[in-house]
């Protein structure tokens, strides 16, 4: 069995489940987690922020049920209403840094959240790259170098692609696949110990009884 993790960096939800998904793997480090970036703001989605007047009422009751920070650096970048969140470079980004290392993919995922959410980069910055780079102990020009190589795109629209096929439209949702079998543990918002819950019901269901 493994997890997969389907988030969109520019998902304020994906961003409040962040504290959940670290916890269910620092809980269960012998389950192997793949983490793919969805494609929320591509295409004609991708416009300035400020068309999106639901954020701060969102975000506000993100906060409230998760206890997620949105900082101060955010609110700067986003006061203006004129930043465009770009989930394609996100991806490009979530790729680069799954690609150095692949077993912290969802510690990576979260800390790039952070970035934004927290310390307002721009995603679509090699800069933002190596800041998160350079904090997890990581090469930082190799990081942000393979943000901008075409094999980057690639991935992205690999991960759209695997979105898709696994039936995921709405972040952040969490998996459990374990050979075809495909079992959602979360969508949305949940706390660790839900999802523990529902992790431990469908490992149960699925031990033989002699």
């Amino acid at each position: 069995m493994r997890l997969v993790y389907v988030f969109d960096a520019y998902c304020g939800w994906s961003h409040g489940f962040s504290r959940t998904l670290l916890e269910i793997t620092a809980r269960h480090p012998d389950i192997p987690v793949e983490v793919v970036s969805g494609g929320l703001f591509t295409g004609t989605g991708r416009v300035p922020i400020g068309r999106f007047g639901y954020i701060r009422g969102a975000n506000a009751r993100i906060s409230e049920l998760t206890g997620a920070e949105f900082g101060e650096g955010y609110e700067r970048l986003i006061a203006g209403g004129a930043f465009v969140m770009d989930s394609e470079a996100a991806a490009r980004g979530v790729a680069a840094l799954r690609q150095a290392v692949p077993e912290r993919a969802a510690e990576l995922a979260a800390a790039l959240q952070n970035a934004f959410y927290i310390d307002g980069h721009s995603l679509s910055e090699p800069d933002t790259y190596r800041t998160v780079a350079e904090a997890a102990g990581l090469d930082a020009d190799t990081v942000a170098a393979a943000f901008q190589a075409p094999q980057a795109h690639a991935a992205a629209e690999a991960d759209f692609r695997r979105a898709a096929q696994l039936g995921v439209d709405a972040y952040p949702t969490l998996l459990a696949v374990d050979g075809d079998t495909v079992t959602a543990l979360a969508r949305g918002q949940a706390t660790a110990d839900q999802v523990d819950e529902r992790l431990a019901a469908l490992r149960a269901s699925r031990t033989p009884r002699f």
